[in-house]
């Protein structure tokens, strides 16, 4: 079972790719896209999510793209879920009464206990389990934080 939609996923997964590839210049969707064989077009909503929330920000130009908002260690990993959910939650959605009244409220305790999990984890925790698998990250790269 999987507790985090695909959108959650896709904007932790661009978040971290992000994190792990713009050094110094912005990454762009066409790339990131590429780097997880995925159409570009599939992650511009999430990205523009994280941009409207402050998690990524938006270069515009021929070497734009998206960089880190904020340092990787004031990014928690649930802050970009939260971020994921309600860009999800704006398609109108019709629930039956029994899964409105009994099982949602059920099922919202267990994705805020979730939530708060999620908190105590950082970008920065999920940028060096990524780098100790051997992701992304550059030999001549180094700092945390570009302005």
């Amino acid at each position: 079972m999987k507790l985090l939609p695909r959108t959650a996923r896709f904007a932790l997964m661009a978040t971290l790719d992000v994190a792990l590839h713009a050094r110094g210049r912005p990454v762009s969707s066409k790339q990131l896209a590429a780097r997880h064989d995925l159409p570009p077009r599939r992650l511009e909503t999430v990205l523009q999510a994280l941009v409207r929330a402050g998690i990524l920000k938006s270069v515009r130009g021929p070497a734009g793209g998206y960089a880190l908002a904020r340092e990787r260690r004031r990014l928690c990993v649930g802050e970009i879920v939260r971020v994921a959910l309600r860009a999800e939650e704006e398609a109108p959605d019709v629930a039956p009464p029994l899964l409105s009244a009994v099982l949602e409220p059920i099922i919202a305790e267990a994705e805020e206990s979730a939530l708060r999990q999620l908190d105590d984890v950082t970008l920065d925790d999920l940028h060096a389990r990524a780098v100790t698998l051997g992701f992304g990250e550059r030999a001549d790269a180094s700092g945390d934080f570009e302005i």
